[in-house]
């Protein structure tokens, strides 16, 4: 517990003036720490302006007439300018235009292990 009659025989603690130094330093502190702040707000204001943008662009979308052959699992589907590319389990790429028909079979052989 604070005893009430002992704050009042403290005397004040002495105004300090800070050396030119530490004064400069002060303020090139206050100086970065404004800065840093400026530039977090930028950083977000930037993000939160240009990404809508980008979830906004329509992903491709596999052609809802695409069928696979008889016996295939696709494991990997990419998309190129007009054609679909579908992996297959069975190592196979299967190349499919716009329209779900089948263009090109490409058999993958893989390199044996040295």
């Amino acid at each position: 517990m604070s005893d009430p009659d002992r704050s009042a025989d403290m005397p004040d603690a002495p105004d300090v003036a800070l050396p030119p130094s530490l004064r400069l330093l002060k303020w090139l502190v206050i100086l970065l720490t404004l800065t840093m702040i400026g530039g977090v707000i930028t950083v977000v204001t930037l993000i939160v302006t240009r990404m809508p943008q980008a979830f906004t662009a329509s992903a491709p979308k596999v052609p809802a007439e695409l069928a696979l052959p008889d016996g295939a699992t696709a494991s990997a589907v990419t998309f190129g300018s007009g054609w679909t590319a579908v992996v297959t389990t069975d190592q196979r790429i299967l190349i499919f235009d716009r329209n779900g028909v089948l263009l090109q079979e490409v058999t993958i052989t893989p390199t044996p292990a040295p």
